[in-house]
């Protein structure tokens, strides 16, 4: 089942570097909560690495089960606030490609790391991520609604990584044991 799991995430991160990242300013439709909720979802990059971010969460454990994801989360709001400021973050979207790239391959090969080195890397990549959502706010949106929408749409995709690999993980072991003749 990893196996599986590990190719069929392979292939969407080989996918998706061979796309630019979706992270482009200037095309958010809408002004509020539901605006906000649904941004992450229109971009294959947002949520590739949000559900990653969820994945290695998980195949970590712990702590990192719910820091990996509070860290991300937390500095998503600190880049988002500064996107919308109008304060120029370089490289955004090189640093959006760069989590999908570098997330994906944390999970496919089950890399451990301290779960405070991880938080400083699910940390650095989430600035970029929420820079982009909060340069992309349209001007007449309600900051507040549609960061929240952003942020609870973000918290819902890493859970929807940690339930899939927690999932994957019993359903592997149940197909591990042997079975009764």
């Amino acid at each position: 089942m990893n196996k599986l799991l590990s190719a069929g995430l392979a292939g969407l991160l080989t996918l998706t570097l061979a796309l630019p990242a979706a992270a482009h300013t200037g095309h958010a439709d809408g002004t509020g909560f539901l605006a906000g909720f649904l941004h992450p979802l229109g971009g294959l990059d947002h949520l590739l690495a949000m559900v990653a971010v969820g994945l290695w969460a998980a195949q970590t454990g712990g702590r990192a089960l719910w820091m990996l994801p509070v860290a991300f989360v937390t500095m998503l709001t600190a880049g988002a606030l500064i996107g919308m400021g109008g304060f120029e973050l370089p490289m955004v979207e090189a640093g959006i490609a760069a989590s999908v790239a570098v997330l994906g391959l944390l999970v496919v090969l089950n890399k451990r790391v301290s779960v405070y080195a991880g938080m400083a890397l699910v940390g650095v990549f989430a600035v970029f991520h929420g820079h982009a959502h909060g340069a992309e706010m349209p001007a007449a949106a309600a900051p507040v609604l549609f960061g929240a929408g952003f942020i609870l749409s973000t918290v819902l995709l890493h859970g929807a990584g940690i339930a899939t690999m927690l999932i994957g993980r019993g359903v592997a072991k149940r197909l591990a044991r042997p079975t009764a003749a």
